[in-house]
């Protein structure tokens, strides 16, 4: 396996990022999740889609907008823990004395669209620990 980071700083860093992708011809593609993957997830799932190249991000709306698959924590239990933080504050603790938490619950999200549209079969045993199949 042979491992090539595309370097994405800026929406207008895309173009080039993908044209890089679209050239080297991957057999897969991992994304880090940041606010900009995440603005333009309908977009990079549109190139994989395209290009038929298996991706995975680790929101799940990248898999809701069309990703083969997203696996990541369940953002819903990071507010939850957040807030439990901030009402700690609230009440007088020191945000320094605060431990860190690190994310507990994680999802695993599988189109099985974008799986036959990219001609990739999954198997059964994948399917059966995915938390949620879109159909």
């Amino acid at each position: 396996m042979k491992l090539e980071s595309v370097e994405v700083r800026a929406a207008e860093d895309f173009a080039a990022a993908l044209a890089k992708m679209r050239q080297r011809r991957p057999a897969a593609v991992v994304m880090l999740s940041d606010t900009l993957t995440a603005t333009y997830r309908e977009v990079l799932a549109e190139f994989a889609r395209q290009n038929r190249v298996p991706a995975i991000m680790s929101i799940q709306e990248f898999a809701q907008a069309g990703g083969l698959m997203s696996y990541g924590p369940r953002i819903s239990d990071l507010f939850r823990r957040a807030a439990s933080q901030v009402d700690r504050i609230l009440r007088g603790a020191k945000p320094a004395d605060l431990p860190v938490e690190q994310p507990i619950t994680f999802e695993l999200v599988i189109n099985l669209k974008t799986a036959k549209a990219i001609g990739l079969t999954i198997p059964q045993s994948v399917l059966l620990r995915a938390d949620r199949v879109i159909q």
